[in-house]
Parts: C-alpha cells; structure tokens; sequence
C-alpha cells in the first residue's frame, strides 16, 4: 500500500531538510566501498542482490566500480510498505538465480535496525549460500540494534534521524535525490 503524498509536501519536505552529504560526499564513499569490495572479494564471482526499492540507486551506483566477475539478481522484502516505521516483513520477490554454494553480495540503502538485512541474510544461508556479505551505503548511529549489527561494507554513517536521498525514502518519495538528506523534525 503507497502513501502517496502530494507535490507541495514533497516540496516541504526537501526545502526543510537538512543535507548531511552532498552527491560528491556519496560517490566518494560508494568508490571507497567498491574499492574495498574488490579487495575482499577478489577471485571470486559474487552474486549481487541489491534490496529493493532502497538498494536500486545505491546498487547502480556500486555495481559498476566492482571490477570482478560477478552475477546480478535482485531481492524484495520489505517492513515499512510506504510508511514511516513497520514491524512484519513482507516477501515480495526472491531471487531467481540459486545461492547454492554461491559467494553472495547484498547491496542496500540503509542499515537501520538490521531486521530487513537480518532475515535476508539469514534467508540466503538457509538456501545454501557459501558467503554472505552485506554492503550498505548508510549506516544510522544506533545505541543498539535488534537485527542486524553491522554491515561488511559501509559507505556512509548518519545519525539517528530519519533520512532520504540516494534510495531511501520519506513516504516512498524523494529516493531519487542526489545527496543524503534528514528530515525536519524527525
């Protein structure tokens, strides 16, 4: 179910927000995870798993700094359905190509309490993955986490706010901006 908001709380949204990176601030950081990714997983032929919708943009953005062979479907399960918080994930699509002894790449936008990443890494180790690794783009400062701790791969950490831009979402809107933005008030 979308929440779909109207163009003037769009505008409201973006105009009151408060950028924390800039669009040279997360290229630099997805060339430094892609670097890194390429260091790690050198010799192997990775299967990449971006997370949708998030992990779209972060996904596209890194994929082509990878200098690796590597395979690419994507994986959809989502807590939020549009809306600002959520609790029971939702499986939407799994991939189509088999994780049977594969060396697995998940790329998504955010890690925020780890329960999405959690049960998807845990999803891919239940199907027969060899490796899992995780790469996100934005990791929030959290006291604690009640799924995933950390993520092998980070490019960027915010704080504990509620953030848009490159992949994340405010009410399923303003993914597509090119800089990492928080929202006034949250």
């Amino acid at each position: 179910m979308t929440n779909q908001l109207d163009t003037e709380e769009i505008f409201n949204v973006l105009a009151k927000a408060d950028q924390l990176y800039n669009e040279q601030d997360v290229l630099r950081a997805i060339d430094n995870m892609a670097a890194e990714i390429n260091q790690t997983l050198i010799g192997k032929q990775p299967l990449c798993l971006p997370v949708m919708i998030g992990g779209l943009i972060p996904a596209g953005q890194l994929l082509t700094r990878i200098n690796l062979p590597l395979d690419i479907d994507y994986i959809h399960a989502s807590r939020y359905r549009g809306a600002t918080s959520g609790s029971e994930l939702h499986w939407i699509k799994k991939p189509i190509v088999s994780l049977q002894n594969r060396t697995v790449l998940i790329i998504d936008d955010i890690l925020d309490e780890g329960l999405t990443l959690q049960a998807i890494v845990k999803y891919c180790w239940d199907i027969g993955a060899k490796e899992v690794f995780t790469a996100v783009l934005i990791e929030k400062q959290l006291d604690s986490r009640s799924g995933l701790q950390q993520a092998d791969f980070t490019g960027l950490v915010v704080p504990n706010r509620y953030v848009f831009g490159y992949g994340m979402d405010y009410k399923e809107q303003l993914r597509y901006i090119s800089g990492v933005y928080a929202v006034h008030g949250l």
